[in-house]
């Protein structure tokens, strides 16, 4: 598919939030539509480490009133996005792309305004767990009510976008058969520019270990640490953390005892990261999520990462990294330590690393998934 294929009539987006990491996806989308592309999406809540801006470029932005019920890591956690219909009566788009989150209640009123008026709807997210069919406790209200959520919904949609493959596969166990699922891998790093990062073929001095994101339980950052202070001495690095959140506190107090060799840096963004992504020999993500793996990879750096939503499948495998059990310290520890044994073979994979940005994963590449996915939905919206 040309990477100038072009979708001919408006789009509308919606999001819980717009995280700073997506402008330059959104501003490329909408770049290839001719009719303009809207989003809706609203503030982040206080207690959330997610750098967030309005400030799109050629994508227009309308603001939601984001109403939580429950805290968000909660079971019980439901949204509901007001100011919706008016937003698609005032735009109104040819086909609309909504978060695949049951859990958001005013979508299932923006799908039915979609579909009266002829109109199709996609879904774009992760996946549909198991959780949501297959282990839901006899008896159990909740339980039963997010199922039906998840059918309902799923049910409504007219297509599908995935952020994995494994994502896909998913979606395709609980639809219609006849209905599409595209595959476009979440990235945030466009494709490089000139050649690889060059490193020397030896570390120059201690290798440098680095890990960019928030700073919260999930990512279990204690285990990076900790697996740090088990590496021979020839071999520990110095470890990086890039990135702020509420376990930034607990995590300094805890590398001061264990493993002092570990900085902090903060949140950095623009040449500041690149820098820092520059001077580093691997990066690891040792717990769930983390869009950072592509970006490093994007900078010649070969990766250990967790296992975990099924994207990190669609980016590593043995020619540029690792992946590991999710939350298994030992598991980290013997591949830190195997990978830092031979730094030839480190710069070889974070050769591979930059390839698979260049070629196949990269935001470019997600905009030619999407205007693929919005070409063929719209000539199949509901009449």
């Amino acid at each position: 598919m040309s990477s100038k294929s072009t979708f001919p009539g408006r789009l509308g987006i919606q999001q819980r939030v717009i995280p700073s990491y997506r402008i330059e996806f959104f501003d490329l989308l909408a770049e290839s539509c001719s009719g303009g592309l809207s989003i809706f999406a609203g503030d982040v809540r206080d207690d959330e480490s997610i750098p967030t801006t309005g400030e799109l470029r050629v994508a227009e932005y309308k603001k939601a009133s984001n109403l939580h019920f429950q805290d968000i890591q909660s079971t019980y956690y439901f949204l509901w996005q007001s100011g919706f219909i008016e937003w698609l009566e005032d735009w109104d788009p040819e086909i609309l792309i909504v978060e695949a989150n049951p859990r958001y209640l005013s979508t299932f009123l923006a799908i039915r305004w979609m579909h009266k008026r002829g109109r199709s709807v996609i879904g774009w997210g992760l996946g549909a767990p198991v959780t949501t069919s297959q282990r839901i406790v006899a008896g159990s209200i909740n339980g039963w009510f997010k199922n039906f959520l998840w059918k309902q919904l799923l049910n409504g949609l007219d297509a599908l976008i995935a952020y994995s493959h494994k994502g896909a596969g998913e979606y395709k166990t609980q639809i219609d058969p006849e209905k599409q699922v595209f595959v476009a891998v979440n990235s945030v790093a466009g494709k490089p520019i000139g050649p690889p990062h060059n490193r020397s073929p030896q570390f120059t001095g201690s290798p440098i270990v680095l890990y960019v994101g928030r700073l919260q339980p999930r990512k279990n950052l204690d285990n990076l640490i900790r697996a740090c202070s088990y590496i021979p001495d020839d071999l520990q690095p110095k470890l990086v953390i890039v990135g702020d959140g509420p376990e930034r506190g607990i995590l300094e107090e805890l590398s001061n005892q264990v493993y002092p060799d570990t900085r902090f840096f903060g949140r950095r963004i623009g040449s500041e990261l690149t820098e820092i992504f520059h001077m580093a020999d691997l990066f690891v993500l040792p717990g769930t999520g983390g869009l950072a793996v592509q970006e490093a990879m994007s900078y010649a750096l070969p990766v250990i990462v967790a296992e975990g939503d099924g994207t990190q499948e669609d980016l590593v495998s043995e020619d540029n990294g690792w992946l590991i059990p999710s939350d298994d310290e030992l598991a980290l520890f013997e591949t830190l330590k195997f990978a830092l044994s031979d730094p030839i073979r480190l710069r070889k994979m974070g050769q591979s690393s930059y390839k698979i940005v260049q070629d196949e994963v990269n935001i470019e590449r997600m905009v030619e998934v999407f205007i693929e996915a919005l070409d063929k939905t719209s000539k199949l919206g509901r009449t």
